[in-house]
């Protein structure tokens, strides 16, 4: 379809210049930092932006400590590996902490969130989504204890930059002595309401990892962060990230390491990045609200989240598309196929739509347990066991959240560089599409 030929998109001109789902924004300072790395000849893994960006991290989300990392999947896996080794004990050389062992995981989310599972040999257990924020199932996850009551890790991100239902998930964890491995790569500057206090996600979990990934928040272009209270802890993840180097005149090594510390020269980056972070949040925050209104009088609805316990840092606005007014759309494993009905339309019209307008968009995350490398794992969803609910004879809805968000919704473009001019057209794109 030429949606620059369509009737319906009469009047509407191509942006010149690409609307960007969300790319970094730099501000100079950035500059300073790096030239500094170089210029004192500080450009490995060791230095004065390292040390800096460590302290403020730490501070503005209240840890005590912070660990510069490669990645945030990085920080993810060595928060895995950590958790397996206090679980279950010094893993072998050749074999993951998690080897035998099931982790029940977020199923809406970046396949970073899961990998490290099975970088450390364990099982990923997918627990379903729930409705209101678009994260994790408490409910599911209480079902999921039901059915494999031995597990005893928990893999929770928070989607787009809203934080899960924490105080909930925080309980059912502490009931059954189960650890968590909170991923807030998306959401940085997110808070949480717990127990009548607010605090930042990064702090709500045993391990806390965070990432400055091109695309987030405030970037490096690269760099993650492994977030604690526990020396012991970052002492470790430190030890780990650096190749496990035991204190001795030449290279010595007692346990499996890895290269997974933060250049200087990202962190120098990272530094110029950190003082720009609450006003980032609030331009995000005033992409969304601007959607919100645009799009009132369609039948759709924005990525929800708890306005009484979290206060999002708003990475992502997302749509959902209403049941009534979902146009047909079928998804192979690369491809896809929908059809264009007057009064209704589907994620994938209106992302071809954008994509002509020279505008990004892009489908809502592909939940885990509908990953070909992963549809051999377990997915439990409020009824139980999620898998083979398609027999008519089986009892109850065989609801599957996750996939319905997959179907129905999609991410908008939600560059802080966005214009509000250029972010009415995407509105009236989206309105035109479905007339």
């Amino acid at each position: 379809m030429d949606f620059l030929k369509d009737p319906r998109f009469e009047g509407i001109q191509k942006f010149e210049k690409k609307v960007w789902l969300s790319s970094p924004t730099m501000h100079g300072d950035e500059q300073r930092w790096v030239d500094d790395a170089i210029e004192t000849n500080w450009v490995s893994t060791v230095g004065a932006n390292i040390n800096e960006v460590e302290k403020l991290i730490a501070d503005y989300v209240g840890v005590k400590y912070a660990v510069g990392l490669s990645a945030g999947t990085a920080a993810l896996h060595l928060a895995t590996k950590l958790a397996g080794e206090k679980l279950y004990g010094q893993a072998r050389p050749n074999a993951g902490t998690l080897q035998g062992h099931r982790v029940f995981c977020s199923d809406c989310t970046f396949d970073a969130s899961i990998n490290p599972v099975s970088y450390e040999d364990g099982e990923a257990v997918f627990i379903d989504t729930e409705y209101d924020t678009w994260n994790m199932s408490p409910q599911a996850l209480e079902k999921a204890f039901e059915m494999y009551p031995d597990t005893r890790l928990i893999v929770v991100a928070h989607l787009y930059g809203t934080p899960g239902k924490m105080e909930e998930i925080k309980a059912i964890a502490d009931r059954h002595g189960a650890l968590i491995v909170e991923d807030a790569a998306e959401s940085l500057g997110a808070k949480y309401k717990l127990n009548g206090q607010w605090v930042e996600t990064g702090t709500l979990g045993n391990y806390n990892c965070i990432s400055f990934n091109g695309n987030k928040i405030i970037t490096g272009s690269a760099g993650g962060m492994f977030l604690t209270d526990s020396g012991e802890d970052a002492d470790k993840v430190r030890k780990w990230s650096t190749q496990s180097r035991e204190a001795a005149p030449w290279y010595q090594h007692e346990e499996i390491g890895y290269n997974y510390r933060m250049s200087n020269i990202i962190a120098g980056v990272i530094r110029g990045q950190i003082p720009y972070l609450d006003e980032h949040i609030a331009q995000k925050r005033a992409i969304y609200e601007r959607y919100k209104e645009g799009l009132k009088d369609l039948p759709v609805s924005m990525n929800p989240w708890d306005e009484e316990k979290s206060q999002p840092n708003f990475w992502l606005s997302c749509m959902l598309i209403d049941e009534d007014a979902m146009a047909p759309q079928v998804r192979g494993e690369r491809d896809y196929l929908y059809q264009s009905v007057p009064g209704k339309s589907s994620p994938q019209e209106i992302l071809d739509a954008l994509t002509a307008f020279h505008a990004e968009g892009r489908p809502i995350w592909k939940p885990m347990h509908m990953q070909p490398i992963y549809q051999s794992h377990a997915f439990i969803t409020v009824e139980g066991n999620g898998r083979g609910r398609s027999n008519a004879y089986i009892a109850g809805t065989g609801t599957d959240v996750g996939a319905d968000i997959f179907r129905r919704g999609l991410c908008l473009p939600s560059d802080n560089k966005m214009t509000p001019e250029e972010q009415e057209i995407v509105i009236k794109i989206i309105h035109r599409c479905f007339i």
